[in-house]
């Protein structure tokens, strides 16, 4: 059994929390900063066609090794396995400031996402070992602005460097915060544990890795690489199917799963996450093309649609926060529930607006979807959190964080294709006035509107084809928001709180 030292003189908790946010930056930062460099890589390195793998190997290896290292900080400690994840991070950045090509990125791009899967899963895991109930929504809160943050500093030092210095320094500024971050970590943070010999459930973690990693590898390459009915989809979703009836078997069997059971046998436990499935699906609408919508439609700049979805992450640490009051006052699930609502209250918004849409009026309504998300996540990590023991806390953890990240990668397929199909139709359907003006590709619609010369006619039915598309999505996020709403409803309204949570 390992405990860490709570609530004592041997444990400033205040710097470790500083510790824990300058971790969870480098999780945070590194896709928005990245985002600002695609054309000086891609002069530098060439290799445009493989670019998007430098996101998707990231999101892919963060996701897949989540539930692993929850359930390894169980078993280990918290404290080595987010040193070891942290150290795998700077290595990974370290190595992709020194890439050679875009093959070579793409691989150290993925050492980082190993890195950041620890680090995501131990740092909120973490929060729950140090805080207590009544603390953990305003350390979540913070934990929560680190990602509102990096969604505006991201951009702008990304920029500052790529111009001003090179783009390999976006991945050099990692090392000093994480080297300030490894030095607290090492200073303040102590665990107190008897030392025992665990029986590790490897078979299990490389089933659950193989077995999500070739579900996402799916998920990312539907629709983009090939067709969702072609053989190749049809054969990845198969063996995807077969690992994970494999990863079922040995889990059953394992003295020490890495997905035990009974975090679907629970209804607390299966909901929340099924809950928070949704969340990161319905996530994944704005991040994904609102920026799109705004410079396409709106006719905004690229650093003013980013400040405009940048808000959302002003509702959502502030909602955060704010949720321990609430929690406290009408519980867990209750508190989630009306974050639900803002969720579905934001989504609909859109839908109800005029074109063309005040950027007022989507400032606002990225605030309310923001404030939504923080209601609905913060109560349910904190609920489930609260509902085990330390050995289990940092599995329940892990699944938890594991199940926003499988939503997100829901959602970037998923709205993709409505996206893309919507789009396509409209191209398709096209009246003979200005069908011979208009890319006959979806991928080419943003370079015609953007730097093709076609007349205005053409231009303002791609502009009404990208706003049809971007509510199409906003009416799944409706659908999908009453799923979660409905979810929630199943859940049990009144968490049994542990009794080593009640301090």
């Amino acid at each position: 059994m390992m405990t860490v030292r709570e609530r004592d003189h041997t444990n400033p908790r205040g710097l470790i929390l500083v510790a824990l946010m300058c971790t969870m930056m480098l999780a945070a930062m590194d896709t928005t900063i990245v985002a600002t460099a695609v054309p000086q890589i891609v002069a530098d390195l060439g290799g445009f066609r493989l670019f998007s793998w430098v996101f998707s190997i990231y999101l892919l290896a963060q996701t897949v090794t989540i539930p692993t290292c929850g359930k390894l900080s169980d078993l280990f400690g918290r404290k080595p396995v987010l040193i070891i994840g942290t150290l795998v991070f700077l290595a990974g950045s370290a190595a992709s400031s020194l890439s050679w090509n875009m093959v070579s990125l793409i691989v150290f791009r993925g050492i980082q996402g190993l890195g950041a899967g620890a680090i995501i899963a131990t740092v909120s895991t973490l929060a729950g070992d140090l805080y207590s109930v009544r603390e953990r929504a305003a350390v979540q809160g913070w934990l929560s602005s680190v990602w509102g943050i990096a969604a505006i500093l991201g951009p702008v030092l990304g920029g500052a460097l790529v111009e001003y210095v090179s783009w390999r320094w976006i991945f050099l500024v990692n090392l000093p915060v994480g080297a300030l971050a490894l030095a607290l970590i090492g200073a303040f943070l102590h665990e107190d544990f008897e030392r025992r010999h665990p029986r590790i459930d490897y078979l299990g973690s490389v089933l659950v890795l193989t077995s999500v990693g070739v579900m996402i590898f799916g998920l990312l390459q539907g629709g983009q690489a090939w067709a969702w009915s072609s053989p190749e989809s049809i054969a990845v979703f198969a063996i995807a199917v077969v690992l994970l009836a494999g990863m079922v078997w040995s889990e059953r069997r394992a003295a020490e799963p890495v997905m035990p059971g009974w975090l679907w046998r629970r209804r607390i436990l299966a909901g929340s996450n099924l809950a928070v499935v949704g969340m990161g699906l319905v996530m994944m609408a704005p991040m994904t093309y609102l920026t799109t919508f705004l410079q396409s439609v709106q006719g905004l700049g690229p650093i003013a649609a980013g400040m405009v979805l940048a808000t959302m992450s002003v509702g959502w640490p502030t909602a955060s926060a704010l949720s321990g009051r609430l929690y406290l006052r009408i519980g867990f699930r209750d508190t989630a529930l009306i974050g639900s609502i803002l969720i579905l209250l934001g989504s609909g918004a859109f839908l109800l607006m005029p074109s063309p849409q005040p950027v007022w009026a989507v400032v606002i309504d990225q605030i309310t979807l923001g404030a939504g998300f923080g209601l609905l996540s913060t109560p349910l990590l904190v609920g489930v959190q609260s509902v085990i023991g330390w050995n289990q806390r940092g599995v329940v953890t892990g699944a938890n964080m594991f199940s926003r990240y499988l939503g997100q990668s829901l959602g970037a397929a998923l709205f993709g294709a409505v996206f893309n199909a919507t789009v396509a139709g409209r191209l398709a359907n096209a009246p003979v006035s200005v069908a011979d003006e208009l890319p006959r590709n979806v991928n080419d619609v943003i370079g015609a509107l953007h730097h093709a010369d076609i007349g205005a006619a053409a231009e303002t039915y791609l502009r009404q084809s990208i706003d049809v598309a971007t509510r199409d999505l906003f009416l799944v996020m409706v659908v999908v928001g009453l799923l979660i709403l409905l979810i929630l409803l199943l859940v049990p309204r009144h968490f049994s709180i542990h009794s080593s949570q009640s301090k």
